[in-house]
């Protein structure tokens, strides 16, 4: 039987930190042909997604992919994310949280309404990333309407891809 990774486990606690101490978690993730969002909110092959319970209707954190729907634009759209793609889960609030390695990068991203077969991924694992407040990533593709200046909660926390 082969071990199940810590990752998910890791996911489900910091979700759990993040709403017991009343911040934001979102999680930002590698859009490939297995992601299913919203193709017009995805920015260099990465989305962030707001996966707070005001944000998400039947969120289920389990250990092989994280599903819920949420609306973008004022439409409903079905998530499908692989565990394996999150990159990601931190608080929007102050950008803690944890970074993780991505095991794919292939493919194309499907947009959540189409039905198109899943490639096998068969490419490297990509390299560790860390997150870190105050970068350009984590802004992307956010539906909320705060303003960005700062003026609210101190400014946004952003991901920052370290190589």
């Amino acid at each position: 039987m082969q071990e199940i990774s810590t990752k998910p486990y890791l996911l489900r606690a910091l979700y759990e930190w993040c709403t017991d101490n009343g911040y934001t978690p979102h999680i930002a993730v590698r859009v490939d042909n297995q992601v299913r969002v919203p193709r017009q909110f995805v920015r260099d092959n990465e989305i962030v997604l707001n996966i707070s319970f005001e944000a998400t209707s039947q969120l289920q954190m389990g250990n092989e992919w994280v599903e819920f729907s949420a609306r973008f634009s004022g439409k409903s759209h079905k998530i499908e994310v692989p565990v394996a793609n999150i990159l990601a889960i931190y608080a929007r609030e102050n950008g803690q949280g944890m970074a993780f390695p991505v095991d794919s990068a292939g493919g194309e991203a499907l947009d959540s309404g189409a039905d198109a077969e899943l490639a096998d991924e068969t490419e490297a694992p990509a390299a560790p990333r860390a997150v870190e407040p105050l970068s350009a990533k984590a802004e992307r593709a956010t539906d909320d309407d705060q303003p960005d200046d700062g003026s609210k909660g101190g400014g946004r926390a952003r991901l920052k891809i370290v190589k």
